[in-house]
Formats: C-alpha cells, structure tokens, sequence
C-alpha cells in the first residue's frame, strides 16, 4: 500500500476532488456553531494551498470548531521497548519492520500453480497439440517472472489487483489511510487529498515550509519526530487490528527518506528506537481516538472530500 505524499520526497499520485460550495456550518454540521463558514477550509482545499488550509483550521479551531486540529501538538520522542507495543496491543510487534510478501507469495503461487494444472490437462490433447499447449502455457511464468525483473511497477500493479481478492484488503487500506489522515490531522499537518484506488493508496499531505527543510536536507529533531508518527500511523492501525502488516514497506521507506534528511544525522540504534516510538504514539492516539478513526474510515471508504472526512473527524464523541 502506498501512503504519505509529499511532492519534494513522495513518490505516490495523490487524487484531486472539484470544488464545492459549502452554507454556514450550521447546515452542514449540526456539530458546528451557526456563526462559522467552512466555505473559506474548503476553497483552500479546492486550491491546493496548505498555508490557507492551516489558517482556515485555525481559525476553526479558535471558533470552537475544529477541536481535533493540531491538539497534539506537543510530542517528545523517548526510549521505546518492544514489550511497550506489545501491551499497547501491536500484534506480533517484532515483525513490524520486515516487509510483508503475503500478496506477492499468493500472486505467484497462484500463477504457477494455476498454469502448472493448465499445462497437465493439455498434455492430454492429441498429437502436437499436447506438446505445444503446454509448452505455452508453460512459458506464461516465465513471462511474469520476466516482468517482474524488468518492470516491477507492472507486476505490483497486477499483485494489487489480485490482492482484491483478500478478504480483508479494502477493511486494511482504509483503516491503513485513515490512520494517516487522522494522524496527521491531529498533530497539525494539513491534508489536501487522499486515494483509497487500488495501486494509488496515499493521503497527501503539504506543507511548503516542511518541503523546502526536507528538500534542504535540513529536518530538524521535531519536525523528523512529528513526520515519523504519521509515517508510521498506517503500519500501526494494520498492527493493532491484524496479525500480520501487510501495508508496511512504503512507510517504512518513507520514513527512512526523512530520516536520510534530518540533521544531525542518527545512528541505526536511534533509527530503530525512533521507529519503535513513533509506531507506539501512532497506536496511542488511534486507541484514543477509535470512534473518529472509524468515522474517517467510514467517510473514505465512501469516497467523501477531505472537508467531509474532516467533518467526520470533528462529529465523532
């Protein structure tokens, strides 16, 4: 699953919504102060613009709206043990940084074992018939395998489609997203799109003053700390509720490019430490904040804009 979406460090396609015109909160909140307009959130929104979003936040928040918005501010990171993620309820926590195989196992298994039965039964038909059927048949993984190798984007894209056919794959990439959004929302980080589509999974969050330090190479502790909480905000939802992460090897990745670009520079011990801390806040505020999660899961799943998804956040006790 592909998820943060910076346009300086990202590497993910974020999805666009139309703008719309919103009346008086009142009418569409019943949450919401009858003097507070989300027409001024919801241009911004529209543009594209993370500084105004901040603002019409803030301003939001200071009418007694958007309570949710930026109050976590403060976060320190700290020492974190393995048995900590446990307690917490992460799942198999000492497996949270190896990179899930599960839909490419199954993918694959499934590819030679369905034309390994294929080629079988064609052996059965007659004369050269039964020879050359196989034979192609036979050949058809060798083809993937040749993707695979000389253009992986291609062969993910048809592991995503076929990982539809899990059970739990759409239950995993919106709890996965809306962990990021919900996450991110909470410690301040405007959001500007989001995409729950198969092979386009991402919340795009931007903040030109964060993407001039990153691309500088210049992020600091604080802002590294806050970046790694949402980062690792997806792995730890699929954490919580799953044995398994499946959707963990893009944050991971992330993660480590803003790593790549803090000063000063930290030492794999601290790496390690760090990703450990921000999994365990990431988890913390998700318990804390199960309805609203659920609410934004719901709302993304049923493709609402991000003024919608942020309502959500804001109604839910």
């Amino acid at each position: 699953m592909a998820s943060l979406y910076f346009p300086i460090v990202g590497a993910c396609m974020s999805q666009s919504y139309p703008k719309r015109t919103l009346i008086k909160a009142a009418a569409a909140s019943s949450s919401a102060p009858p003097n507070v307009d989300l027409t001024p959130l919801d241009s911004a929104i529209a543009q594209k613009d993370s500084d105004a979003v901040k603002e019409a936040l803030d301003q939001l928040r200071e009418a007694g709206w958007a309570k949710q918005w930026a109050s976590q501010p403060n976060i320190s990171r700290r020492t974190t043990f393995l048995r900590e993620l446990t307690t917490l309820g992460i799942k198999n926590a000492e497996n949270l940084a190896i990179p899930s195989v599960r839909n490419d196992a199954a993918f694959l298994t499934t590819v030679v074992g369905t034309t390994g039965a294929l080629g079988t039964l064609a052996g059965q038909l007659p004369g050269d018939w039964g020879f050359f059927v196989p034979y192609l048949i036979g050949s058809i993984s060798l083809v993937v395998l040749a993707v695979g190798s000389t253009n992986p984007g291609l062969l993910q894209a048809a592991i995503g489609g076929f990982s539809t056919f899990f059970p739990d794959y759409q239950d995993r990439i919106a709890r996965h997203e809306a962990a990021h959004f919900l996450v991110a929302y909470l410690l301040g980080l405007p959001i500007l799109g989001y995409s729950l589509d198969i092979g386009k999974e991402n919340v795009n969050l931007t903040d030109k003053r964060l993407e001039k330090v990153i691309y500088s190479g210049q992020l600091d502790a604080k802002e590294l700390d806050r970046l790694a909480v949402v980062a690792m905000a997806g792995l730890a939802a699929e954490g919580l509720k799953y044995d398994k992460v499946v959707g963990q090897s893009v944050d991971l990745f992330t993660l480590q490019r803003f790593i790549n670009r803090s000063k000063p520079t930290i030492t794999k011990d601290q790496q390690q430490n760090l990703t450990r801390w921000a999994v365990l806040l990431a988890a913390s505020l998700l318990k804390t904040n199960t309805t609203r999660h659920e609410a934004l899961m719901a709302a993304m799943s049923n493709k609402a804009t991000v003024l919608e998804c942020i309502e959500a956040i804001e109604k839910a006790a």
